[in-house]
């Protein structure tokens, strides 16, 4: 049975699979349609991800999907650390312009949710970090948005201790919140 617990921001809520251990390791059931449903998350997720940085200190987002090709996202770790980024950008939200981290490890497990409305990114705090996350919908590239990631305005603590980051053109040209229209309302 996972662990559910709310977060900060509406809609997003970290769950710990639960592990069963013995002297081979360790067991896990990391994708339970009808715990999700009995937890009120009803949600079918039609793409999987696995992303692989080798570098400590790369910055991948602040990204989203606009509608109708918006995404929901289970997120975890397949090996090494990460510090995950979701930025509400829900129109009428209380937490409008908000933003949470949550370490998510090899190790302990985690997953976060985030629910559609929502920027994701984060940055990997070891070498060779893997990220694996399932998606609510396809990605459609049409449909794909990005922001700073370090906006002045939104002011992310990326808890890396360097400014020395690893990202992508596409990452640094992005636009900035002051800036950007958002496609999802409340």
């Amino acid at each position: 049975m996972s662990k559910f617990i709310k977060k900060s921001l509406f809609g997003v809520i970290e769950i710990t699979p639960e592990r069963h251990t013995d002297q081979r390791g360790f067991f896990s059931e990391l994708l339970n349609h009808n715990e999700l449903k009995n937890y009120g998350l009803d949600i079918e997720f039609v793409q999987e991800n696995h992303s692989l940085s080798i570098h400590s200190g790369t910055v991948r987002g602040l990204h989203f999907q606009a509608p109708p090709f918006a995404q929901a996202k289970l997120v975890r770790c397949g090996r090494g650390k990460f510090l995950d980024v979701a930025v509400d950008i829900r129109l009428g939200s209380n937490t409008y312009g908000q933003w949470l981290i949550e370490e998510l490890t090899f190790k302990n497990g985690k997953q976060l949710y985030i629910p559609e409305g929502f920027l994701h990114g984060f940055i990997t705090l070891e070498p060779n970090s893997e990220i694996i996350y399932k998606c609510s919908n396809f990605y459609n590239k049409p449909s794909e948005g990005c922001v700073k990631f370090d906006d002045p305005d939104l002011k992310i603590s990326w808890g890396n201790g360097t400014n020395d980051y690893v990202i992508s053109t596409k990452d640094r040209e992005a636009v900035q919140f002051k800036d950007f229209k958002s496609p999802f309302t409340l």
